[in-house]
């Protein structure tokens, strides 16, 4: 089961880009996390099947986006490249 705090996290990533502010700020400020330490929560709970249960959409989103970004780095793709 995710925890309260796990879903909050989950439905963040789902709109955080509408909220006014800096994402880094936003997260200090609503989970009391710091950026680097709200980026392992979020990614752990990437894997997680309860997260994706909870949230199809943006689990998936962000798995895409992580293995995008991971193929970029290992095929030396420039991150401009791939979003052309």
């Amino acid at each position: 089961m995710l925890t309260e705090q796990e879903q909050a996290i989950l439905t963040f990533e789902g709109h955080w880009w509408t909220l006014p502010g800096e994402k880094d700020a936003l997260v200090q400020e609503h989970f009391g996390l710091t950026p680097d330490r709200y980026a392992i929560v979020l990614a752990d709970l990437l894997d997680r099947p309860d997260a994706l249960e909870h949230d199809p959409l943006v689990v998936r989103r962000l798995r895409r986006l992580r293995d995008r970004t991971r193929r970029a780095r290992t095929d030396g793709t420039a991150r401009s490249e791939e979003r052309a």
